[in-house]
């Protein structure tokens, strides 16, 4: 089973933004300074992006290749799949996601009002969620 690594949608104001990202985009990819230790077992995984303390989105990731700086891109499959949020907490780079991920949203689902992260968290932490 392949592994999953999360991020955070850093300087996204909403989830069009991160949409945005990968318009027009025939390989996005992420840029980082060290490649994940489990790099090969990340390959057939996705990277899902955090927005406002929930999981929202993934892309597939499909590789990984080092730049002529040394930096390592993370090569992402050029679609987004919404994801069911999930609660996760923020982080600084890329981390392993340990757990069930989320389900994928079907077509036309709509997830309805969603609990900001903030306060699911806290829920979940009081067994209540």
């Amino acid at each position: 089973m392949p592994l999953n690594l999360t991020k955070i949608a850093f300087g996204a104001q909403s989830f069009d933004d991160i949409e945005s990202w990968y318009v027009g985009r025939r390989s996005p990819h992420l840029t980082t300074k060290y490649r994940p230790t489990k790099w090969e077992q990340c390959i057939g995984g996705s990277l899902y992006w955090i927005h406002q303390h929930n999981l929202v989105a993934r892309s597939k990731i499909t590789g990984f290749s080092q730049t002529d700086s040394g930096r390592w891109l993370i090569e992402l499959e050029p679609k987004l799949i919404r994801v069911h949020p999930q609660p996760k907490r923020a982080h600084q780079g890329w981390r392993y996601l340990k757990g069930e991920p989320p389900r994928d949203l079907e077509d036309g689902e709509d997830i309805g009002d969603a609990l900001p992260g903030k306060m699911a968290v806290k829920l979940q932490k009081l067994g209540l969620i």
